[in-house]
């Protein structure tokens, strides 16, 4: 069976839903990064996932979060949601979730966190 993009990211969409409801949309957040299907859905609140399946955003470098969200968007780095994720993006959206998530503290993913 082949999922479509579409279907990919809808699958996504619910599988990353939860994580994002323990976090609150954060003051300062670009409107794009907290709204429903946006980064955080997947990249939490704050870009701390609360799963290993996505990467920590917070504590990158500026410059790292924009040259890959970049490569998304112009197809050098191949991924069918990221791709559809930043497709509308401007340049400046971009700037300005990198900007946003390099300032946020970094936190390391523990795989018992939630055992505690």
């Amino acid at each position: 069976m082949r999922l479509s993009s579409l279907s990919l990211l809808a699958a996504l969409g619910l599988a990353c839903a939860p994580a994002f409801a323990q976090d609150a949309a954060p003051a300062g957040a670009p409107q794009f990064v907290t709204k429903p299907g946006g980064c955080a859905t997947c990249h939490g609140a704050t870009g701390a996932s609360t799963s290993p399946t996505f990467p920590n955003l917070a504590g990158q470098q500026r410059s790292y979060i924009a040259h890959v969200l970049h490569a998304y968007k112009d197809g050098e780095r191949k991924n069918p949601v990221m791709s559809m994720q930043v497709a509308n993006l401007s340049d400046a959206d971009i700037e300005a979730a990198a900007l946003w998530y390099s300032q946020q503290p970094a936190k390391l993913w523990e795989p018992d966190a939630d055992k505690k």
